[in-house]
């Protein structure tokens, strides 16, 4: 059911255009719940995965621009990954903080979401924000993810992180 309120935003393929929406998400408040801002290099190589993300058949990236001003405020993205044995997509989005609080994460990755159902590839798609993070888990269950448990990750490389594993059903493959 779509909300009254809920803001009007669209998700547009990422492309080598977005380095400079990618540096304004690498900000060290942006990047609190991820072990902190990556280095130039990283940030590169990370640019050049979310442009041939989509040609590679292994997920999407997605800048987030909210309407009606055409204002790019975040990502959003899905990308192939093996969880417990079985081949799912997990799901990440991002959003400047002048514009956090105001539904738009929720709009977007209900939108990306659509575009992996889309897909027909996998049964489901994950989240795992921290277990920290009140605003993505609160997306998550606004979404209708089913609550899986906690889990631990490391990332980036060499961070122990405490998530949390939000399945939702995409498909019946």
């Amino acid at each position: 059911m779509k909300q009254m309120n809920a803001p009007q935003v669209r998700i547009v393929p990422w492309d080598e255009g977005d380095l400079d929406l990618l540096r304004l998400l690498n900000s060290p408040e942006m990047t609190i719940h991820f072990g902190g801002p990556e280095a130039e290099d990283k940030l590169l190589a990370r640019h050049k995965t979310y442009c041939e993300i989509a040609g590679q058949g292994t997920g999407r990236m997605f800048k987030i621009i909210l309407l009606p001003y055409n204002e790019v405020v975040g990502s959003v993205g899905y990308w192939d990954k093996v969880w417990q044995g079985k081949d799912v997509f997990e799901i990440g989005w991002s959003v400047l903080p002048e514009f956090q609080g105001r539904g738009i994460a929720t709009a977007a990755t209900a939108k990306a979401i659509a575009s992996a159902a889309s897909e027909k590839k996998h049964r489901f798609i994950h989240a795992y924000p921290k277990i920290i993070n009140p605003a993505s888990n609160s997306i998550c269950k606004k979404l209708g993810f089913l609550f899986m448990g906690e889990c631990d990750f490391e990332y980036p490389i060499g961070n122990p992180i405490r998530c949390n594993d939000w399945r939702l059903e995409i498909g019946n493959n």
